[in-house]
C-alpha cells in the first residue's frame, strides 16, 4: 500500500513542500531514501518505540520511505511525526482521507510525545502557499505558526492526539493569534531609555541621525564613557517594525531555532521589536556569516532589520570583520556549499565601539589616567580595522568621558520616545521619496539615487571638494557623506542640503582626519 503524507523542508528563510511516500508490504525490511541526514536515518528506532507505546503494538511491515523531491537535502528530526503517520496509514491504523489536507511536522520522543522543532514559521507560510487547509505541529510551536492568516494550525503534544484527529475522534481546535494586538501591546515597550544617559549630547545627536537614515556608526572613546550603554538604547529610537519586517525577522529566528516558548508571553511567537545582536569579539567568521552543511543564519542575518553591535572593534579577528563588507553593501549574504547556495537577508545597522588606543586613554586631558601607549602602538591598534570597512561606516563619532557635574545631575536626558518621534518623521519623508523603489531609508540609496536626491549648490560643492582633497576620502566615503547630509536635512525638515547639513555630515568622519593620531 502506498501512502503520502506531507511535510516541508526549510531552505534559507523559506520552505519547500516535501512528500513523505510510504510503501508498505508484508515483511520486515526498512529502507529510507531522499537525501536524509543522520537524524532522519536514526528515526526508525524512535518511531518504532513511539508507535509501540502509543498503539500497544508495532505493525511490522516492509517499508520503503521516500522523501520527495529526492534532490533536496532533508535534515533534522522534524520528519519523525509525518513518517510515523505514514507508517500507521500504510498499516491501515490511521485513515488516509485527510492526509492531503495537512502538513504534519514534529519530533517524536520514545514515549510518543511530540517535541518542538525549528523553522515552523517558514513551514506555515509554505503550507498556505501550497494550498493546504491546515498545519499540525508541536504544541510548543503552535503560536509561532498561528500568526499566518488563512491557515488552521493545530498544536499536538502526543502521537495519540494526531491519530485521534485524523480519525475524527479528537478534540483539537485550531489556535488563533491576534497579530495586531501583539504589535499594539509590545512593539514600543522597552526597558532601556535614552533618558538614562547623562551628557553626551553630540553622540546622542549622531545616534539620532544614524537611526533616522539607517546609517552605520562607529564610536571612539575611553573606557566607561558610555559607548555600550548608548548602543543598547539605539533600538528604542528606531521606527517600529512593520508587519512585513516582523514576519521576515521572525522567519530568520525561527530557522535558527531561537523562538522558544517562555512562560505564557505571546510576544515570543512574533518578533515585534528590532533585534539587537552583540556577539563577543572571539566570534568566528562562520558564526558571523552563517554555517552548516545546510547553512543556518549567523549573527549578520539574526540582526536583520535591527542592530549589530560590535564592542571593542579592533579585538575582532580581521577575517571576521572582512566578512561584513559584502553584507553592508548588498544588505544580503550568500552562503555557498558544495550542493547548496542559500541567500539570507542582512539589512542591519552596524554600530561599533572602540577605544582610541590599547590603554584607552589617548587624547584625554586627565592626569589620573595618562595614555601609556607609544604612537606606533596607537597607529598599529587603529589599523587593525581596514580602510574598506571604515569606508562603509557612515558616521564616526568621538566620545569623551562625562564630567562629574553631569553625572550627578538628577535631570533626566531626552527620552527615547521623544527622539523616536523625530526619527519616524524623517523616515516618513524618506518613504515618500523612495516609494515603489524597494528602498526604505537614505543609507540604502544607490549611486544613481545619490546623484538624484543629494544635489549640492555651488557653495556646498566647493566645501565638499576641499574636504575630500584635504582628507583624501574615497568615492565610497563621498557617497556616504552625501547620504548622511541628506538625512540631516530630512531631520531638519529641509528640502535641499545646505552648508550646515554638509558640515555636520563632514564632522562625522573623525577617523578620516590625518591629524587624528599623534
Amino acid at each position: 500500500m502506498l501512502t503520502k503524507v506531507y511535510g516541508a523542508a526549510p531552505i534559507g528563510i523559506d520552505a519547500v513542500k516535501v512528500t513523505i511516500e510510504v510503501y508498505a508490504v508484508p515483511g520486515f525490511d526498512f529502507t529510507l531514501v531522499g537525501l536524509p541526514d543522520t537524524a532522519i536515518k536514526e528515526s526508525y528506532e524512535r518511531i518504532k518505540a513511539a508507535i509501540e507505546l502509543t498503539c500497544k503494538a508495532y505493525p511490522h511491515r516492509a517499508l520503503t520511505i521516500n522523501l520527495a523531491p529526492a534532490d533536496i537535502k532533508k535534515e533534522g528530526s522534524a520528519y519523525d511525526l509525518p513518517i510515523a503517520i505514514g507508517e500507521l496509514a500504510g498499516a491501515e491504523i490511521v485513515p488516509t482521507a485527510h492526509l492531503q489536507d495537512y502538513i504534519i511536522m514534529g519530533e517524536l520522543s520514545l514515549d510518543g510525545s511530540v517535541r518542538p522543532i525549528k523553522g515552523v514559521l517558514p513551514i506555515a507560510l509554505c503550507a498556505r502557499k501550497e494550498g493546504f487547509a491546515g498545519l499540525i505541529v508541536p504544541e510548543e510551536n503552535v503560536r509561532e505558526a498561528a500568526i499566518v492568516d488563512g491557515l488552521s494550525v493545530y498544536g499536538v503534544s502526543s502521537l495519540q492526539q494526531v491519530i485521534d484527529f485524523l480519525r475524527d475522534t479528537g478534540t483539537l481546535k485550531p489556535t488563533v493569534v491576534d497579530t495586531e494586538a501583539l504589535f499594539q501591546t509590545e512593539a514600543l515597550q522597552t526597558d532601556l531609555d535614552f533618558a538614562d544617559v547623562r551628557g553626551q549630547e553630540n553622540v546622542r545627536r549622531a545616534m539620532e541621525i544614524a537611526a533616522a537614515g539607517g546609517h552605520n556608526m562607529l564610536m571612539v572613546g575611553p573606557p566607561g564613557a558610555g559607548k555600550s550603554m548608548m548602543a543598547k538604547r539605539l533600538p528604542s529610537i528606531l521606527p517600529p517594525l512593520t508587519l512585513e519586517e516582523a514576519l521576515e525577522t521572525t522567519k530568520i529566528h525561527s530557522v535558527a531555532g531561537l523562538l522558544t516558548k517562555k512562560g505564557d508571553r505571546e510576544s515570543e511567537t512574533l518578533i515585534v521589536r528590532r533585534p539587537f545582536r552583540s556577539p563577543h569579539h572571539t566570534i568566528t567568521d562562520v558564526a558571523l556569516a552563517g554555517a552548516g552543511q545546510n547553512p543556518h543564519p549567523g549573527e549578520i542575518s539574526l540582526a536583520h532589520n535591527g542592530v549589530l553591535f560590535l564592542d571593542e572593534l579592533p579585538e575582532y579577528k580581521r577575517s571576521a570583520l572582512e566578512v561584513l563588507r559584502q553584507p553592508l553593501e548588498d544588505r544580503k549574504i550568500t552562503i555557498s556549499r558544495a550542493k547548496l547556495s542559500v541567500e539570507y537577508p542582512a539589512s542591519f545597522m552596524l554600530v561599533a565601539a572602540m577605544n582610541p588606543c590599547p590603554c584607552g586613554h589617548y587624547g584625554e586631558n586627565n592626569p589620573a589616567h595618562p595614555c601609556t601607549c607609544t604612537p606606533a602602538q596607537v597607529h598599529r591598534y587603529l589599523t587593525k580595522i581596514s580602510g574598506p570597512l571604515l569606508d562603509r561606516i557612515d558616521i564616526q563619532c568621538e566620545i569623551a568621558s562625562v564630567p562629574y557635574e553631569k553625572l550627578k545631575s538628577i535631570q533626566p536626558g531626552e527620552s527615547s520616545a521623544t527622539i523616536r518621534e523625530r526619527v519616524v518623521k524623517a523616515r516618513k519623508v524618506q518613504q515618500t521619496r523612495f516609494a515603489g523603489t524597494g528602498i526604505y531609508c537614505n543609507a540604502q540609496m544607490s549611486p544613481k539615487q545619490v546623484r538624484q536626491y543629494c544635489v549640492l549648490d555651488a557653495q556646498c560643492d566647493k566645501l565638499l571638494e576641499a574636504s575630500m582633497t584635504k582628507l583624501g576620502l574615497s568615492a565610497r566615503a563621498y557617497d556616504r557623506i552625501l547620504k548622511v547630509a541628506r538625512t540631516i536635512a530630512d531631520v531638519a525638515g529641509a528640502k535641499d542640503i545646505a552648508i550646515p547639513h554638509l558640515m555636520e555630515a563632514l564632522s562625522y568622519r573623525s577617523i578620516d582626519r590625518p591629524d587624528w593620531v599623534g
